[in-house]
């Protein structure tokens, strides 16, 4: 018996985020027998390129039922059943992790249809859900809904039982989960690691680093790359020596020292984090009717952003977020393409920037208002975020808007001027990804202090 299921969660990590949606069909190699199909109230906020994705958003589950509330229901549906999924490894571990949430163990055995696919149905140019049902002829609807996606999955999963006409490839593709155990070199390495904020160093046996990263919980990310399954922590798990770390305090100060360490060192499992970090950014231009109009592109190096944001959906949610918190214009923030006037405006929420109805220097105002928020172009500022102590602080300094460097400082040091913090700044390179690291940080975090200096 088999329970084909799909899961739509409020984002991308399995151990930090929850489920929205949940569909499961019980399968029993000839008909669905049962389902179980329902949203499911996170507690927590939906990621907005997720809310994009799926069309779930918070008011759609502010009634839904909580996992503990759906619990009972998904063991009894798949009780003496083989889990089934479209990349089984995701959708297993969120169960797995919302029940170890409530206290309770979840095992299951699984079926992974993206590996059964790539053995049965090889030479596809993508085996990702859409475009491989897509490309064997099966009918999908209510695509990236939890519904549409598993019942996909059962007509996938049919023909791939109707191809397999031994039944070997199927049955020695199934996997029985066991819990991970930690090799006893692993466990001496995370024993003496701390659960601090920082930057960490994983050293093969001859002291080369070959792997750089930054966590908000250093000896919590080195258990994961222990026990994860990816081609990138088993190579971690095989060559590993030692584990080296620095405590910064504050996730910005790691951010930025990650990103410079892995320029300088050059370790040859970061290799995806050695490209730049950002790939669109956010332009400004007047227009013919002197409006200031805001521009989602690709980062292009020869022009000054405004911001920059790591793929266009974060920037298109950064817009569209923003028209609401300034009282933009969709129409001049390439929100809605049209000749005429934009949607809000007909609905009486944008004051006509679209159509000369409001003055450009009033409109002006808000846009350049934005700008300076976003951007430290040309400013010369500190950021005060977290220290290694309670005791202490870090400092980020900016001048003439270009990143200077970083340093910390105890609490009963006052900060006067910017000759004092240059003293106890340690010069680092200034780049765009610092840029775009700073940035993001400070969009995400409203909330944190930043002093001002005048030249």
């Amino acid at each position: 018996m088999y329970a084909i299921l799909d899961i739509e969660t409020t984002g991308g990590r399995y151990n930090e985020e929850g489920i929205t949606e949940i569909a499961i069909y019980k399968y029993d190699g000839h008909e669905v027998v049962d389902q179980f199909i329902s949203l499911v109230n996170p507690e927590r906020d939906i990621q907005p390129f997720v809310v994009n994705l799926t069309g779930i958003n918070n008011n759609m589950l502010r009634n839904a039922p909580k996992f503990y509330e759906v619990a009972k229901r998904i063991v009894e549906i798949t009780t003496d059943c083989i889990i089934v999924a479209h990349n089984a490894n995701f959708d297993y571990r969120i169960l797995c992790t919302e029940f170890s949430r409530l206290g309770f163990e979840y095992e299951r055995q699984s079926l992974c249809t993206v590996e059964l696919s790539k053995n049965l149905i090889p030479g596809q140019q993508s085996y990702s859900l859409g475009k491989l049902v897509r490309a064997l002829g099966i009918p999908v609807s209510d695509r990236h809904r939890a519904s549409g996606d598993a019942q996909a999955t059962v007509k996938l999963f049919k023909m791939l039982m109707a191809k397999d006409s031994d039944k070997q490839i199927i049955k020695n593709s199934v996997r029985a989960n066991p819990k991970l155990q930690l090799e006893p070199r692993h466990i001496d390495i995370i024993k003496d690691l701390p659960s601090v904020t920082g930057v960490y160093y994983i050293h093969k046996a001859d002291g080369e680093i070959i792997y750089i990263g930054k966590s908000k919980n250093i000896k919590k990310r080195i258990n994961q790359h222990f026990t994860n399954t990816n081609p990138k922590s088993k190579k971690i798990q095989a060559q590993v020596h030692a584990v080296t770390y620095e405590s910064t305090g504050s996730e910005l100060v790691a951010l930025l020292k990650e990103s410079e360490e892995i320029k300088r060192v050059k370790p040859i499992l970061n290799r995806a984090l050695r490209r730049t970090i950002f790939t669109h950014a956010l332009y400004s231009f007047v227009d013919e009717n002197n409006y200031i109009n805001l521009k989602i592109d690709k980062a292009d190096g020869r022009k000054q952003p405004i911001t920059t944001f790591s793929n266009r959906q974060a920037g298109k949610s950064f817009i569209t977020r923003v028209v609401e918190d300034y009282n933009l214009c969709q129409k001049l923030t390439g929100l809605y393409k049209t000749k005429s006037s934009c949607f809000n405006y007909e609905v009486k929420a944008c004051n006509g920037a679209c159509v000369e109805q409001e003055p450009p220097e009033l409109y002006n105002k808000r846009v350049e208002l934005l700008i300076e928020k976003n951007s430290y172009h040309n400013k010369n500022m500190v950021i005060i975020d977290r220290g290694r102590d309670i005791d202490e602080r870090s400092a980020i300094l900016i001048e003439n808007g270009i990143f200077t460097g970083l340093g910390f400082f105890n609490l009963n040091y006052q900060i006067n001027n910017i000759e004092v913090l240059k003293s106890i700044i340690t010069p680092m390179n200034n780049n765009r990804d610092t840029q775009h690291i700073i940035q993001s940080y400070l969009r995400k975090n409203k909330k944190i202090k930043q002093i001002i200096f005048k030249d």
